[in-house]
């Protein structure tokens, strides 16, 4: 049983990686970055602000947007 779980799980976490490239292929490359850096790179806002230049307010605003094409992506 533990093979036959292991095997699905495996399967369901590389259905669910292609989705996220393919929902993060949507994204303008700014986006991208931002996403890359919070989600991936494990960066606060702060730490994307100062590292692209921007406000965190910016960063703020600019995630909330992707995540929002992301999702509308991903329920579509």
């Amino acid at each position: 049983m533990d093979q036959i779980s292991d095997k699905k799980n495996k399967e369901e976490n590389w259905v669910e990686e292609l989705s996220l490239q393919a929902a993060m292929n949507h994204l303008n490359p700014r986006e991208r970055h931002i996403i890359e850096m919070r989600f991936f790179q494990g960066k606060t806002q702060m730490e994307v602000a100062a590292e692209i230049n921007i406000s965190q307010a910016q960063v703020s605003r600019l995630e909330k947007n992707a995540l929002k094409t992301m999702k509308q992506y991903l329920a579509g």
